[in-house]
């Protein structure tokens, strides 16, 4: 009888080289292109049920509340999915929980082209998008970053964060339009679109660490070797993480300051402005280009934002950020809401959109260290979408009540104010302890 057993020299094949890629080192900046994409189209995503909530209300008779409700929840999970991600990330890889997630953003709003029900549009645009643009989110940014680059970390993660205002910039008054002259199923569609688009860029220009393709971090010393993946549980090590993390009051200050910032943007501006526009007899596509132009200029002071990380005290950027933003959200309802004073509260609130995100990733970098901090900025950035369904929903809330929006917008800018204290107050204890010292 023949033996089936290979002769040793075929047992053990000797392992594949890295495929290299163009660009050298500089491929590190091809990976923040794509990831920015990714990211551009999922920001287009959160923020299109701003632009269905008229067409909506139009064609179904859905309340604000319901319509509200569905974004809110879609905000919540979107947050939520955040640390499970990143954690899903490190074991299983960036590229593939990101191809998924592209997949399943793609069908789900596919599918909401055929709701005729409220539970349709929270099935699908509350619970399943939330879901898979949780994955396409600040945690991603954040894992790319600490995984491709050794310098220039905050500057990187500035300019990926202002994807997510890049987003507002092209999708939604291009979306307002086509609502205004075809309803809400061609935005859906449009959307579905773009983000399915996405998928095959991923399979073919994102490496999954740069090991894979002969290279080092970008600005690492000759020879630096990759962190190796974990092999962990995700949903073990998400939760490994947060309650390692919520034994220290760093993490409850940065959770409590990043719920804020979801509460004062994403929730508040980003669901409502469109609406609060509306009904001071703006129409819908001159108030989405209030987004968008917000959208250019937070593209400038996030990116700015990153380079100033890079070189201050983050805590006193924080507070800067913050109080500003509170006093503008608390001057807006006073305004006339002329072009004049719509313009200047669109590049004053751009500028400071989402500018906390790198002085917030470098505080849970010193605080969590590189290893946890993914994970742990995860579940801080959950607290940011918390409190954006907190005003998403809390909001129409007061307008269905109350019929306006300004109680909404006062305790919005109170609690901005709120932050800019509590941001002082991050890291304070470790600098005092001389163990940490």
């Amino acid at each position: 009888m023949s033996s089936t057993v290979s002769p040793p020299g075929l047992a053990s094949p000797a392992p594949t080289a890295p495929r290299p890629r163009p660009f050298g080192r500089n491929y590190a900046f091809v990976v923040v292109g794509v990831i920015f994409l990714c990211l551009l189209a999922a920001a287009g995503l959160r923020a299109s049920p701003g632009v269905l909530i008229l067409p909506l209300e139009q064609a179904f008779g859905w309340s604000r509340s319901t319509t509200s409700f569905a974004a809110g929840l879609g905000i919540f999970l979107y947050g939520l999915v955040g640390p499970f991600a990143a954690a899903l990330m490190q074991s299983f890889g960036i590229r593939r929980t990101l191809l998924c997630a592209l997949a399943l953003m793609a069908t789900s709003t596919a599918l909401s082209a055929l709701m005729s029900e409220p539970w349709h549009l929270i099935a699908t645009w509350g619970v399943l998008s939330g879901l898979g643009s949780g994955c396409v989110a600040i945690v991603l940014g954040a894992t790319v970053v600490n995984r491709w680059f050794a310098v220039r970390r905050g500057l990187f993660m500035g300019l990926l964060t202002a994807s997510t205002a890049t987003g507002t910039l092209i999708f939604l008054p291009g979306l307002a339009a086509i609502a205004q002259a075809g309803g809400w199923r061609p935005v859906v569609l449009t959307v579905a679109c773009v983000i399915a688009a996405l998928i095959p860029l991923v399979a073919w220009l994102l490496p999954e660490r740069p090991s894979d393709i002969g290279l080092t971090p970008y600005g690492a010393a000759p020879g630096t070797v990759s962190e190796p993946p974990r092999r962990a549980n995700p949903f073990k090590a998400a939760i490994d993480g947060l309650v390692r993390a919520s034994a220290k009051g760093d993490f409850w200050l940065l959770f409590g300051t990043f719920f804020i910032c979801g509460l004062t943007t994403n929730g508040l501006v980003g669901t409502h402005l469109i609406s609060f526009c509306a009904d001071q007899g703006i129409p819908e596509v001159r108030a989405a280009g209030l987004l968008a132009l917000m959208g250019v200029f937070d593209l400038i002071g996030t990116t700015g934002s990153g380079w100033l990380t890079d070189r201050y005290d983050p805590r006193k950027l924080l507070f800067v950020y913050y109080g500003l933003r509170g006093l503008s959200l608390m001057a807006l309802p006073f305004t006339d809401f002329s072009f004049y004073s719509l313009s200047i509260f669109a590049v004053f609130y751009g500028l400071d959109w989402i500018a906390t995100v790198p002085p917030t990733v470098r505080l849970a970098n010193e605080a969590f260290g590189e290893r946890d901090a993914p994970i742990v900025f995860g579940w801080i950035a959950a607290g940011h979408q918390l409190g954006a369904a907190t005003a998403a929903f809390g909001a129409g809330l007061v307008r269905a009540s109350e019929g306006r929006y300004l109680e909404a917008f006062l305790a919005a800018g109170l609690t901005a104010v709120m932050a800019a204290l509590m941001s002082l107050m991050i890291g304070r204890m470790r600098q005092a302890s001389p163990a940490a010292a």
